[in-house]
């Protein structure tokens, strides 16, 4: 099996591209203060994509994934550690899953 230098050029441009956007996301933020408001839309920007992730599989899920997301919600309102919260919704899920075949 050999490798194409069409399809070589084409993976390393892909790479390059992807690694100046990351690199010159981080140049631009070092020479430059964003503004208050974009600041605080940065920190709010993990949990909108986690959001993003998650609402398509509760809405395809069915109801253990609805009980799944109510033990992760309540575990993380009571231990505030997401490590345990996710560990615990994962673990509902699992079990509700074996339980319901």
């Amino acid at each position: 099996m050999s490798l194409r230098w069409d399809v070589l050029a084409a993976i390393l441009g892909m790479a390059l591209a992807s690694y100046l956007c990351r690199a010159g996301g981080y140049a631009v933020l070092r020479a430059t203060r964003p503004p208050r408001f974009v600041q605080a839309m940065l920190q709010h920007l993990p949990g909108c994509i986690f959001v993003a992730f998650l609402a398509p599989a509760l809405a395809r899920g069915g109801p253990a994934y609805w009980l799944a997301a109510a033990a992760t919600l309540a575990t993380q309102i009571v231990f505030r550690k997401l490590a345990v919260s996710i560990v615990a919704g994962v673990a509902v899920l699992w079990a509700l899953q074996v339980a319901l075949g």
